[in-house]
């Protein structure tokens, strides 16, 4: 149901002049197992690392990997205004546990990050990469399990209708 509204929506007379003037290739328009696993992937792992412009940055990774970009670009708003603070912090702690230092009491203001920006730089990158690693990798995993397990379970449904007939 899903696959087929958007692929109505990719069909559209707007979303091929969209497509024709930005000149995007059309194998980074496709809903297959591999394209949106990739994208899961990508988009999860950039939407948790604490950088400005992520979805520029899912872009650029467009060169490298093979990924549904649409479905990446919007995995990037994971991390949106109202996300980002509890996030950032869940890593911050990550990072400060994996390098054994001691937390400072965290204020959620903008103020309070720039003044301490240097004492939590290392504990919060290196939290969101382990973070970032492990939940994008356990993302992929899981869509990739949902969709076989999915595409097993309709060819059963299929043969069970096909063997009433």
């Amino acid at each position: 149901m899903i696959k087929n509204n958007i692929k109505k929506l990719l069909n559209s007379q707007k979303s091929k002049e969209f497509i024709s003037k930005y000149k995007i290739p059309k194998t980074y328009l496709s809903i297959n197992r591999d394209m949106v696993t990739k994208a899961f992937l990508v988009g999860i792992f950039i939407a948790l690392i604490p950088i400005p412009m992520q979805m520029l940055v899912v872009v650029i990774m467009m060169r490298f990997v093979k990924f549904n970009l649409p479905l990446a670009v919007t995995l990037c708003w994971v991390t949106n205004p109202f996300t980002m603070p509890f996030i950032f912090y869940v890593e911050y702690i990550v990072g400060s546990f994996v390098l054994n230092i001691d937390t400072l009491a965290v204020q959620i203001s903008t103020q309070w990050f720039s003044n301490q920006f240097a004492d939590i730089f290392l504990p919060l990158y290196l939290g969101a990469f382990v973070t970032a690693t492990v939940v994008s990798s356990a993302t992929y995993i899981l869509i990739n399990y949902l969709w076989i397990y999915f595409v097993i379970e309709k060819k059963k449904l299929h043969h069970k209708e096909r063997n009433k007939r």
